[in-house]
């Protein structure tokens, strides 16, 4: 009787909190049936990143060519992270919504993005040992109030139970800005940039990390942080990203 009656505050709270604050689109407003999710309108607007693709860039093929097939970027340039996997192409509802929650605090967001990525991430959640995140300069967080890739791996930890380490890679150096700089500028720009905490090292050494980020453009910046994870001696580095720029930098 305790728990039914506990059931129906909750549906009562649910009721007033609907009332006060009406579900609404994530992307454009509009109502809806329930929070966190988005209109239909929206919804279909979303290029979602799904198979057939490169299986170790994540980058989308026209059609398929089979199982285990590379890409030609892939074979010619092997990253030095092990497979790259990301939710949707950044462009449109996508692109707001990464927007939305880097430069206007929505943080809102964060659940309904974090459970597009533990789909998006083909198991590899799933497999991993720990999940980290990008970690922003000290400064910059300051300025900023929070990380986004951060919110995004710490409800990733939560929908599937593995272990968070905010702490465990840090931003030794204030970097620019990325928005804007050529693919060989943001590489300058992010060389040395991450470092492991000290005593922080087992956190690393022999696990499988999924290393998380909001947006993959030009693969610069994860790709400076998996080095440094790998150096360390993680066996395995998947990047997880909620957003893929095609095309060129964003």
């Amino acid at each position: 009787m305790a728990f039914a009656g506990t059931g129906r505050v909750l549906r009562l709270a649910a009721g007033l909190v609907d009332l006060v604050f009406p579900p609404t689109c994530a992307a454009c407003r509009v109502s809806t049936g329930s929070h966190r999710s988005l209109c239909p309108k929206c919804w279909s607007a979303v290029r979602f990143i799904e198979r057939p693709y490169c299986e170790v860039l994540g980058s989308p093929f026209s059609h398929d060519l089979g199982s285990g097939i590379l890409s030609a970027e892939a074979i010619a340039d092997p990253p030095v992270f092990d497979r790259l996997r990301s939710t949707a192409i950044h462009d449109g509802v996508v692109r707001d919504l990464v927007h939305g929650l880097k430069y206007r605090d929505r943080t809102d967001l964060v659940p309904m993005m974090a459970g597009w990525m533990l789909r998006a991430s083909d198991g590899r959640i799933a497999a991993c040992d720990a999940i980290i995140p990008v970690p922003l300069h000290r400064t910059r967080l300051f300025l900023r109030k929070f990380n986004q890739a951060a919110e995004l791996a710490r409800h990733l930890a939560r929908l599937s139970g593995k272990p968070f380490l905010p702490a465990t890679l840090v931003r030794v150096k204030r970097t620019a800005q990325q928005v804007g700089l050529s693919a060989r500028a943001r590489e300058d720009n992010v060389r040395g940039a991450f470092a492991i905490a000290s005593g922080r090292e087992n956190d690393v050494f022999g696990r499988r990390v999924v290393l998380v980020d909001d947006v993959y453009t030009t693969g610069a910046t994860v790709t400076a942080a998996t080095r440094v994870l790998k150096k360390a001696g993680a066996a395995e580095v998947t990047v997880l990203t909620f957003a893929r720029a095609l095309g060129g930098p964003i």
